[in-house]
């Protein structure tokens, strides 16, 4: 009886552990769109977004060298 008990018990650690390491195994991953410059936005949509009536201020060859 013991023996029986004891298996028990065994399985339904191994079974939690084996849940609990699947879980902790889980990742995440940021797939961009293929685009090469996916995180930037147009010049005309900067525009639009702030309110401006020309698009030249975000366009990044009419930009001043600093």
């Amino acid at each position: 009886m013991q023996t029986s008990k004891i298996t028990r018990i065994a399985v339904v650690a191994l079974v939690l552990l084996f849940l609990l390491l699947s879980v902790i195994s889980c990742s995440t991953h940021v797939h961009n769109s293929g685009r090469p410059n996916s995180g930037k936005i147009p010049p005309g949509q900067a525009k639009k977004m702030n309110g401006d009536k020309s698009a030249k201020a975000y366009a990044p060859g009419q930009q001043k060298k600093r």
